[in-house]
């Protein structure tokens, strides 16, 4: 069994593992940079190591560090959370190597869905629909792959995620400039300049599966719709996906199991499609092989700790669940609270929080590490925490986060907060099955 579990991340990731892990009766160790040393998840945890100076690429983003603070410490697991090094092959290899047990998927597993030409590659040898597109090694091979695959397109970063190194781009005399972009923006966020061309389908909706594998066999549980995004960057999370006949759901989640046990897959992971809102043809664009930022919106609709399954998984054991137990109740809808001004470009807010107020109450969970006095630093991601509303139903789920979302008060920063509340009483919100297009319209009024 797993006795002393290195979490090595930060924030609300971070203090969630520990709970968790606390309540296994596992013993934490913490891995702070030198900005966290005083955070709520080093107070939560048995004990904390330092993994180096404020800036991420000299702690959380340095393996070397991490690995030799794990070590230290006399762990014998590690979980990565989200972000940071969680889908990292060389900090697996690098844990197997010093006898650490990796809280994720086999290193090869990590590789073949951290480069998303290879995951395609995959994903078709499963059986899985794909978006017509290719790789574009320069812009020859770019204004070909243009060609073959029409206007509107989208430019996206091999080793990419969260929206960087991925641009549109609309007519054939951006392509170039859009290319240069892509590449410099790819190779300076994953230091892997290598983008790919494929369709961009307009009325597309982001149909995510959540899905558990150990190594064998593998279970969904179910769908999360996260259709609403700023540049590619998620806004709102909700679980089940609306709007969606039953035999297009039941499809999309097979095709994600049957990924998962193409790749022998082991642990908690994300496949994600994309799914015309008029046709509800259905597309494999990739999988996320770590825990995700919206895991809690299945949590509460399942009851399943996601992080839990990960732990058990790790430690050797196979699924401790069935196809036939996992079965959804209701309605959840997550909204992440950021410390940004979204009325000046969503421009970073990082300050000391005072007056904070987060809201409780029946289906109502929140995820924070940010209390009166709690810090959200410059050097990291701004999220303050995620606030997730759970009713019997979508519209009983919609009206508790409205009016969650009036009982947040947090001082010191501007939030996102004010947004999340108008985009919950928008009426084509509440009607449900937006696609990506609704966040532009919606901000241009």
């Amino acid at each position: 069994m797993i006795k002393t579990l290195f979490i090595a991340n930060r924030g609300e990731i971070a203090l969630r593992v520990i709970r968790t892990a606390k309540r296994l009766g596992i013993e934490t160790v913490l891995g702070v940079s030198e900005a966290d040393v005083r955070s709520a998840a080093a107070w939560l945890a048995d004990r904390v190591a330092p993994v180096g100076p404020a800036p991420s690429a000299q702690s959380y983003l340095s393996v070397d560090n991490v690995v030799k603070a794990a070590k230290a410490s006399g762990a014998d697991a590690l979980h990565p959370g989200y972000g940071f090094l969680a889908e990292n092959v060389a900090l697996a290899r690098a844990c197997a190597e010093a006898g650490i047990v990796f809280v994720g998927p086999a290193p090869e597993s990590l590789e073949a869905m951290g480069d998303k030409l290879m995951a395609r590659t995959v994903g078709i040898a499963a059986g899985l629909p794909v978006v017509p597109g290719g790789e574009a090694a320069d812009k020859d091979a770019a204004r070909a792959r243009a060609e073959e695959t029409g206007y509107p397109l989208l430019l996206k970063a091999v080793s990419g995620g969260g929206g960087k190194g991925m641009k549109r781009v609309d007519e054939p005399a951006d392509l170039d400039a859009q290319i240069d972009m892509a590449m410099a923006e790819a190779q300076a966020a994953f230091g892997d300049p290598r983008v790919y061309v494929e369709r961009f389908i307009a009325s597309g909706r982001h149909v995510e599966v959540q899905i558990l594998g150990d190594g064998t066999s593998a279970i969904h549980l179910g769908t999360r719709d996260c259709s609403i995004q700023r540049r590619f960057q998620k806004l709102v999370e909700e679980a089940p996906a609306p709007n969606l006949p039953d035999d297009k759901r039941a499809a999309i989640e097979q095709a994600a199991v049957r990924l998962a046990e193409h790749l022998d897959y082991r642990g908690a992971g994300t496949v994600e499609f994309l799914v015309d809102a008029e046709t509800f043809d259905f597309f494999f664009l990739e999988m996320n092989a770590r825990i995700q930022v919206e895991h809690p919106v299945t949590e509460a609709i399942t009851g399943i700790d996601l992080i839990e399954q990960q732990i058990i998984i790790a430690d050797g054991s196979p699924l401790s669940l069935t196809q036939e137990m996992v079965r959804p109740f209701g309605h959840a809808i997550e909204v992440r609270i950021n410390a940004e001004d979204w009325r000046k470009d969503f421009q970073p807010s990082p300050g000391i929080a005072s007056a904070v107020r987060w809201p409780a109450g029946a289906g109502i969970r929140v995820d924070t590490h940010i209390f009166d006095g709690g810090e959200v630093p410059p050097f990291y991601d701004s999220l303050a925490g995620k606030l997730i509303a759970h009713g019997k139903d979508r519209g009983e789920a919609v009206a508790k986060l409205g009016a969650a979302l009036g009982n947040f008060a947090l001082a010191g920063m501007e939030t996102t907060a004010g947004l999340h509340a108008a985009i919950a009483a928008d009426p084509r919100f509440m009607e449900g099955g937006v696609d990506t297009r609704f966040f532009g319209e919606f901000a241009h009024g």
